[in-house]
């Protein structure tokens, strides 16, 4: 029988629970949703609720000045999907394990979770991933020491 760290869906924070843009938001609309959630990334999702990419603050900062925009009434007509994104997160689907997840905790804050249709159902925050390490160590230390 698996345990139930061994199934992602365990430590995934559900759509309903996770803020998240559209493509068609605006560079602005972007900024603000992520300074009241306090997020340095965020998930973009299609109008569908496909999974786009993600968005940085340091993807921000870089599109305001390649788009020469100082100003947040400029960026109310400037779509976000005009900003260049240094990576795009790499998602994975609900079957993955968690092995899948720690590599991908090492580049990203967070991983992105998609069902079978490729709809975006999550993500599954860096912390979660590192506690669950954390506890998988601490484990095998006390069977180390029986």
């Amino acid at each position: 029988m698996k345990h139930a760290s061994s199934n992602i869906l365990f430590f995934l924070k559900p759509k309903a629970e996770t803020a998240y843009i559209y493509d068609y938001h605006t560079v602005r609309q972007a900024l603000e949703i992520m300074e009241y959630h306090k997020y340095s990334s965020i998930p973009i999702l299609s109008r569908d609720g496909k999974y786009v990419g993600s968005i940085t603050e340091g993807d921000l900062l870089w599109g305001l000045k390649k788009l020469d925009l100082f100003n947040l009434k400029e960026a109310e007509n400037i779509s976000i999907m005009k900003v260049d994104r240094r990576l795009d997160y790499q998602c994975v689907t609900a079957k993955s394990k968690m092995e899948d997840l720690i590599g991908r905790a090492m580049e990203q804050n967070f991983v992105p979770v998609v069902d079978d249709q490729e709809n975006f159902i999550g993500i599954i925050t860096r912390k979660d991933i590192i506690g669950y390490c954390y506890n998988e160590l601490k484990k095998m230390e006390a069977k180390c020491s029986d």
